[in-house]
């Protein structure tokens, strides 16, 4: 099950603790406990909110700025809500921050936490594009602050178990991988009507916020780079945004092929078990795995489930435990990281390469050419 707050070793035997020392324990673990910013009032502001009130060792939600419904979440969670992001930062209470809001603001949001001194999660995609996910580094870096990026696909059980199977060399080296992110049109479509935002063409759009999470978890699986890309782009339903279908041939150092299909436009009842799917073939077994759904190995003379994770609805059920584990472990690690005064486990130079691998599969198709990595041909 989920992590809650009373599940961690309180580092003695808490069960003999007399009601006083418990406060003293209670009022001593909130002085070491950081305090978080909220910047989005979103589906993801409501998510981290909940994860930080029931689920999060060491930090507390301080304020929520930004967005239509931070009143509405800051009242929920009993914390006030700043008219801006500068009000926010400027509380002594704020020492890092979490920005769930629309990437294409995410470099300006950058420029005044950093200022402020505050430290950053931000979600994925980093930024729209390359060049802004180096002016955040650099800003951060400049500022002495920390960037952490939301990669939560690396946080579930089930992507874990996967990951393990292959460094403990069962699956052998890794020769071939397939990933598929399908949605139906159907559900687009109120994607796109509950976040307007997703037409702006200064965002990374669909394809961006899809797809960061595909790229990010091949090169986690593999430890390897891309370093080559050819892909076809087009949008072939009326969604009035580009990009809504993508395939794109990954090459990975080594040799190691890699093909991936990213759609928000099949008709219903789209393709089962496809949300966040991947397969990968190495030289002694194959995975076959849905985030969400199942992992299953296939070596011998046959596939076995290994692992079938808890469903939930996170459309009507956001704050399900289960729905919210991968979310509280992203925040805990950005939190250990900041409380042991460690570099961030997964940072800013994660979530440029996701957006880079993003970017080449735009550029390949606009020139209808292979594109090599890293872009700009800086080896």
């Amino acid at each position: 099950g989920a992590m809650k707050a009373g599940d961690v070793s309180c580092g003695g035997p808490c069960w003999k603790w007399t009601g006083t020392d418990l406060e003293k324990w209670s009022e001593e673990k909130m002085s070491d406990s950081i305090g978080v910013g909220m910047i989005g009032s979103g589906f993801m502001g409501l998510s981290y909110s909940q994860c930080l009130k029931a689920h999060v060792n060491g930090a507390h939600l301080v304020g929520i700025a930004g967005g239509t419904r931070a009143a509405k979440l800051a009242e929920d969670y009993a914390v006030p809500v700043f008219e801006s992001v500068e009000g926010l930062v400027a509380n002594d209470d704020v020492k890092a921050v979490i920005v769930a809001t629309p990437d294409q603001y995410r470099l300006e949001i950058t420029h005044i936490v950093a200022a402020a001194g505050k430290h950053l999660l931000v979600e994925k995609p980093m930024a729209p594009t390359t060049a802004q996910c180096d002016e955040m580094i650099q800003i951060c870096k400049d500022a002495g602050v920390k960037l952490g990026v939301v990669k939560t696909e690396r946080f579930r059980t089930l992507t874990n178990k996967a990951k393990a199977l292959i460094e403990d060399g069962t699956v052998g080296d890794i020769r071939m991988m397939r990933t598929i992110s399908a949605f139906p049109i159907t559900l687009t479509r109120d994607i796109f009507n509950e976040r307007e935002w997703m037409y702006d063409p200064n965002g990374g759009g669909l394809f961006m916020g899809m797809a960061s999470h595909n790229t990010d978890f091949l090169r986690w699986l593999t430890g390897r780079e891309v370093v080559k890309v050819f892909a076809q782009v087009n949008t072939f339903s009326d969604i009035n945004a580009p990009a809504q279908s993508v395939m794109a041939q990954l090459q990975f150092e080594g040799g190691i092929m890699a093909h991936m299909w990213i759609t928000s436009e099949l008709p219903p009842p789209s393709i089962p078990s496809s949300e966040v799917r991947f397969e990968v073939i190495g030289s002694d077994a194959m995975l076959d795995f849905e985030n969400f759904d199942f992992l299953r190995m296939g070596r011998g003379d046959s596939w076995e489930d290994v692992y079938v994770p808890e469903k939930f609805d996170w459309a009507n059920d956001p704050k399900n435990p289960v729905r919210l584990e991968p979310h509280t472990r992203v925040i805990q690690g950005f939190i250990d990281d900041l409380q042991a005064e460690r570099p961030i486990r997964v940072g800013g130079v994660d979530g440029r390469a996701a957006i880079e691998i993003c970017e080449a599969c735009l550029l390949s198709a606009k020139t209808g050419e292979a594109v090599s990595l890293p872009l700009g041909g800086v080896a």
